[in-house]
């Protein structure tokens, strides 16, 4: 099941995200170009997601960006009924992917309805182009 969108309402654009958040602009960059990023500790290692300015696990302010595989499975999700918002045409699903290398990511499926998810249903990530500025990750069945 793909997210459908109401070509008469504007969708939010997350990447204006960065400018309140300057910490979240490199993993909207990566997305831009097709990559999943993670923000990496560089005193400790720990992955982070969402990004932040400062490791919650050791409170260096150090950091630096990996190219995650965009490979995971789905840990949890919720389907919904009523839209959040006008662009967003319900139903649909929203998951909770546990990336590979750990972090959890939000997002939504692609080609797959909301009833037949299921908790550690491997997934992989997909780009889709929802507006000639804003591209976003989602997720598809693996295999």
């Amino acid at each position: 099941m793909t997210v459908e969108y109401n070509p008469d309402q504007k969708i939010p654009h997350p990447a204006m995200w960065g400018v309140l958040y300057k910490s979240s602009t490199p993993f909207w960059e990566g997305v831009k170009n097709k990559k999943i990023m993670l923000q990496k500790c560089k005193s400790c290692g720990n992955l982070l997601n969402p990004p932040r300015p400062m490791c919650p696990k050791c409170q260096s302010q150090e950091n630096e960006w990996i190219t995650a595989k965009g490979t995971g499975k789905i840990y949890s999700w919720v389907t919904f009924n009523e839209a959040p918002h006008p662009a967003f045409k319900a139903p649909y699903a929203a998951v909770l992917v546990e990336l590979d290398e750990g972090p959890r990511i939000v997002s939504n499926m692609v080609d797959v309805k909301p009833e037949d998810l299921e908790i550690g249903m491997a997934v992989e990530v997909t780009f889709e182009d929802v507006a000639e500025d804003l591209t976003l990750p989602k997720f598809r069945k693996a295999g």
